[in-house]
């Protein structure tokens, strides 16, 4: 039995009907690392990849999440389904995400064709919840049509994000120092698309030519992001930014590029997963394992080199746990 009442059939055949609760159920033994979220993620997942995934990033407080309430609003008015996924800073207390479903995107939370979910980042490097990927699988899996995933924009979030979805959303603000120092620190080269939100600012029309100056020294014109400014709170400009996502995943479709793309990211998830549990494991190692332990303690000794304990470590992990 998986939690609280629900076999593991139950769950799976629950998020397959697009079910809430044994979605919402299918989720926290995800996040929980409990015993069965990997048996029911396997069962689902030849069932994804049918869904849209959009990644919105960008700095803080530029209206990431006014513009996915916006966009959501747009897309249920051509009759799809939605599911949202956002990841949020954690409390160092609790380690769960400190700004809840209630309160993003409170105007959809009652849409039954709306699935939203919060996720805290639980220390992840980056601001990425681990158990972001497959709670995207069983969202996709659940029958949306669309699914946004929304970072929490700090760190390498903004770079790993393009690990996870078909295509990207980067939002920036005028006026903003911190939307400056991202054109700078090269997150220009992440986005298939650029909304300058706030639209009514004084300074929007100058950073919407400051970003196309930048965005015009990419020699591949394909490549290029399409920018366009917004007002999410009174939802200006959204549907137009809901057509340029559109056609840059139908053009990245027709060049074949999204499958692509979609195979490179799943392989590099397969990487990152499996680099995570080796981390695991060599940590376990150097604590449980005497041998490795005390070669460890040699290295803050200056009694062993790095690499002897390296190897030590390398072959614990290898090996396995002793008989």
């Amino acid at each position: 039995m998986a939690r609280r009442g629900w076999r593991q059939d139950e769950l799976v055949t629950g998020v397959l009907a697009g079910d809430r609760r044994a979605l919402a159920r299918a989720i926290s033994l995800v996040e929980d690392r409990a015993p069965a979220a990997e048996e029911i993620v396997r069962r689902v997942y030849p069932d994804t990849g049918r869904a849209a995934s959009i990644g919105v990033t960008g700095p803080p407080g530029v209206g990431k999440s006014s513009l996915v309430s916006a966009l959501v609003g747009h897309v249920r008015g051509l009759d799809r389904s939605v599911g949202v996924v956002s990841v949020d800073p954690s409390s160092p207390f609790t380690q769960g995400a400190l700004l809840g479903d209630r309160i993003r995107l409170a105007d959809h939370f009652l849409d039954p064709d709306v699935y939203i979910r919060s996720m805290g980042t639980r220390g992840h490097l980056g601001g990425l919840a681990e158990a972001t990927l497959q709670t995207l699988l069983l969202v996709d899996a659940s029958g949306k049509d669309v699914v946004f995933l929304e970072t929490v924009g700090t760190g390498q979030s903004e770079v790993e994000v393009i690990g996870l979805v078909d295509v990207v959303l980067l939002v920036l603000m005028p006026g903003s120092g911190d939307s400056v120092q991202a054109l700078k620190a090269g997150i220009m080269e992440i986005p298939d698309v650029i909304a300058v939100n706030k639209m009514d600012h004084p300074a929007a029309k100058t950073m919407l030519q400051e970003v196309r100056s930048i965005v015009a020294l990419d020699p591949v014109r394909e490549r290029r992001p399409p920018i366009l400014l917004t007002e999410a709170l009174r939802g200006e400009g959204v549907p137009e930014l809901w057509g340029a996502l559109e056609e840059r995943r139908r053009g990245l479709a027709e060049r074949g590029e999204l499958e692509q793309r979609r195979r490179r990211n799943l392989s590099g998830e397969v990487e990152a997963l499996a680099v995570a549990r080796l981390r695991q494991l060599a940590r376990r190692a150097m604590t449980e394992d005497p041998a490795v332990r005390e070669l460890v303690e040699g290295v803050q000794r200056r009694e062993v080199d790095p690499l002897a304990a390296v190897g030590a470590v390398v072959d614990a992990v290898t090996r396995g746990p002793a008989s």
